[in-house]
C-alpha cells in the first residue's frame, strides 16, 4: 500500500534501491553519502541480499561489477575522492557492458575538500572521468522523492542498456529531510537474456547484447581488453576496436531522447533558467516569487546524455541562465547547442544559491 514517510534523501535512495530489487551493495563509507551504506547494511541482509564493506572505493566498484555478472542488481555509493578512485573500474564496466548503479552524493572538491558541504563539481568527471571514448547515463535528483524514484530508474536503465548508471545527487538533497510518497511497488525492467548459442557480445539491432549470467549455463570470458563477439581479446585489430567502441557509444547516444527526462515551464519566455539537482529548488522559489511568464525554466533530471533537443523548445529565448554549484560545468555544454547568450551563475563554497543570487543575474541581463 502507498504510504507517506518523512525521510532523508540518502535514506530514500537506499529504500529506492531495495524497492528496485538491489541485492548486492559493496561500498566504503564517505561523507556525505554514508547514510546510504548504513541503511543498506541494516536492511539488505534482512531481505536476503549481501552487504559488504570493502577496503576502499576501488574494491567497492570491482565488487559490484563482479556481483552484476552473477546476476545481482548491484550498487555502490560514494562521494568526491572515492568517486575519483572508482574511475578505472567504471571504464572496465563500460567496456564489459556491466549493468550497475553508482550513487555519488557530491561534496566540495578537489581532493578531500569539503566533506560536509554541497557541490556539483563532478558533472564532467562522471561523463569523461574514465579514459577512452564512452557514454554513460547520469540522473540528478532535486527532491527526496526523486532520490527514491531516480534510484529505481537507474537500475532499470542500467539493465536495459547494459551500462553503469549514476545518480549524481548533491549534499543538499542527500541530507535534506522532507515528505515522500512511497509506492507499494515499482517498475522493474529485466535484463535481456542471451539467446542460447549466440556469442555473448553479439549485439542485436538495438546495439545491446543479451546478458549471459555466470552459473546459468554460460561460460563467458569478460575482459577490459578490446574483444570480439565471443569476449576473446583482439586488442590489435583496429577495425574491431573501432566498431566495438562506436557501438558502446551509439547504444546510449542513439537512445538519448528515449531516456530524456525534463520539465519545461513557460516555453514562450525570453529568459530561461536551466537547472539540475539542488539549484532547482532556488529556481522554483524565484519562479514562485516573480510569477513572470517571460521567465522560463528547463528543469533536467537526465543530465547525461544531455537532452539538447529540449533547448529548442524555448523558441523565443534570448538568454539562458544556468545556476550550478560549480564553476559552470554544464553551462559550457549548453553553450555548444545554442546561439543566444548563456549566463553561467556559478557558486562554490558549499552553499546553495539564494533567490537573490538568481534575481541579481536576471537584473544584470534584462
Amino acid at each position: 500500500m502507498t504510504r507517506t514517510e518523512f525521510w532523508q534523501g540518502n535514506t530514500a535512495c537506499a529504500e529506492g534501491a531495495l524497492a528496485a530489487g538491489c541485492n548486492f551493495f559493496g561500498g566504503y563509507p564517505i561523507t556525505p553519502s554514508t547514510e546510504v551504506a548504513e541503511h543498506m547494511a541494516v536492511k539488505l541482509p534482512k531481505k536476503g541480499g549481501v552487504f559488504i564493506q570493502m577496503e576502499d572505493e576501488i574494491a567497492s566498484m570491482a565488487s559490484i561489477i563482479g556481483a552484476a555478472w552473477t546476476g545481482a542488481r548491484a550498487m555502490t555509493a560514494t562521494s568526491g575522492p572515492g568517486f575519483s578512485l572508482m574511475m578505472e573500474n567504471i571504464g572496465f564496466a563500460v567496456m564489459t557492458e556491466t549493468p550497475c548503479v553508482v550513487i555519488n552524493v557530491q561534496r566540495g572538491g578537489p581532493s578531500t575538500g569539503q566533506p560536509t558541504m554541497s557541490a556539483q563539481g563532478d558533472m564532467m568527471q562522471v561523463r569523461f572521468g574514465s579514459h577512452g571514448d564512452f557514454s554513460i547515463i547520469a540522473l540528478c535528483p532535486a527532491t527526496v522523492q526523486e532520490m527514491y524514484e531516480l534510484t529505481v530508474k537507474a537500475f532499470n536503465l542500467a539493465d536495459k542498456y547494459r551500462v553503469p548508471v549514476f545518480l549524481m545527487a548533491d549534499e543538499t538533497v542527500g541530507h535534506m529531510r522532507e515528505k515522500i510518497i512511497v509506492p507499494d511497488k515499482v517498475e522493474r525492467v529485466e535484463r535481456k537474456p542471451l539467446v542460447p548459442g549466440t556469442p555473448p557480445f553479439r549485439a542485436d539491432a538495438d546495439l545491446i547484447p543479451g546478458f549471459p549470467q555466470f552459473g546459468k549455463g554460460h561460460h563467458v570470458h569478460v575482459t577490459g581488453l578490446t574483444h570480439d563477439e565471443r569476449g576473446y581479446p583482439a586488442a590489435t585489430n583496429p577495425g574491431l576496436h573501432a566498431a566495438l567502441v562506436k557501438r558502446l557509444v551509439d547504444k546510449i547516444e542513439n537512445a538519448r531522447y528515449d531516456m530524456a527526462d525534463y520539465d519545461i515551464i513557460n516555453p514562450d519566455a525570453s529568459r530561461v533558467f536551466i537547472a539540475y539537482g539542488g539549484p532547482v529548488r532556488t529556481v522554483q522559489q524565484v519562479m514562485h516569487n516573480l510569477k513572470d511568464k517571460d521567465i522560463g525554466f528547463l528543469r533536467i533530471r537526465t543530465v547525461w546524455p544531455f537532452p539538447e533537443k529540449a533547448l529548442a523548445e524555448f523558441k523565443n529565448a534570448k538568454a539562458f541562465f544556468i545556476p550550478e554549484m560549480n564553476l559552470g560545468q554544464m553551462a559550457r555544454e549548453i553553450e555548444r547547442h545554442v546561439k543566444v547568450p548563456v549566463v553561467s551563475i556559478p557558486k562554490i563554497g558549499g552553499e546553495l544559491h539564494t533567490p537573490a543570487d538568481l534575481v541579481k543575474a536576471l537584473e544584470a541581463h534584462p
